[in-house]
């Protein structure tokens, strides 16, 4: 997310330096709001009016973390366009799993797995995160990430809305499309948004697919792996589920 902190000195920092996602308090906080996620995506898979107010809440979450993270980035003292747009893939994925809860069209559910599973999971696993419990920022940004993983498995799981087999081409094309856009940005802003212009800092799944720019041009092939395996589950379950159905059709008759 696009949160800023201040220093001793007022002076307004973005965040650079990751914490260790085995603190106890990280862990009992990504915890809870995965139980509570995973309470409410059973809920859904029994009910269709419980799956409408689940989708809802996420959706209200998502949209509430995203607006105080909003509010605390505008009145930051030293807050740049350079710096605290919310323009990471996590940022849009938050955006449209917001979206996709509420009206939840074939195409943004495709979106909101890939990236959410494929992208925003790793910022919990690796997360970018230099405060700790209970600084706001610090529930700002696992509610925000979490938020999104939780949607996605709503919509998969609970509302039972797979991907189609052309999911990770269509979601590929999506991908390459927003990276342009922040290419764009970064151009004119002189920012390093997905780090398009400059590597992280520290080390990232980024640091695996070599050095910059190339990493850039290798995370296409990763990407369309990643999305085609994270895919390959519903492809086979529906295939499975039509083969049956053609199977209880021929006996019946």
């Amino acid at each position: 997310m696009s949160s800023i902190e201040g220093d001793e000195n007022g002076t307004s920092t973005t965040m650079s330096t990751p914490i260790a996602p085995t603190t106890g308090p990280y862990l009992a906080t990504v915890g809870v709001l995965g139980v509570a996620g995973a309470i409410g995506i059973a809920a859904s898979r029994r009910s269709p009016r419980a799956a409408h107010w689940v989708g809802w809440i996420i959706a209200i979450a998502i949209a509430a973390d995203a607006a105080s993270d909003a509010v605390a980035v505008a009145l930051a003292p030293h807050a740049s366009l350079a710096a605290n747009l919310p323009l990471s893939l996590c940022d849009a994925a938050a955006f449209i799993a917001a979206i996709a809860c509420v009206v939840p069209r074939r195409w943004l559910v495709e979106v909101v797995w890939l990236w959410g599973i494929a992208g925003t999971l790793q910022a919990i696993i690796t997360p970018d995160l230099a405060v700790r419990f209970p600084h706001l920022v610090f529930f700002e940004y696992l509610v925000g990430h979490v938020g999104v993983v939780v949607a996605a498995f709503y919509l998969t799981i609970g509302r039972g809305i797979h991907p189609r087999p052309s999911a990770p081409w269509r979601v590929l094309a999506i991908s390459i499309a927003y990276t342009a856009f922040d290419g764009l940005i970064d151009w004119a802003t002189g920012a390093d948004y997905m780090f398009l212009r400059r590597p992280p800092a520290e080390h990232t799944m980024l640091s695996l697919l070599g050095p910059w720019p190339w990493y850039i041009v290798s995370a296409v092939p990763v990407a369309l792996l990643l999305f085609s395996i994270l895919t390959l589950p519903f492809v086979v379950a529906d295939h499975r589920r039509t083969s049956h159905r053609g199977v209880r059709a021929t006996t019946s008759a």
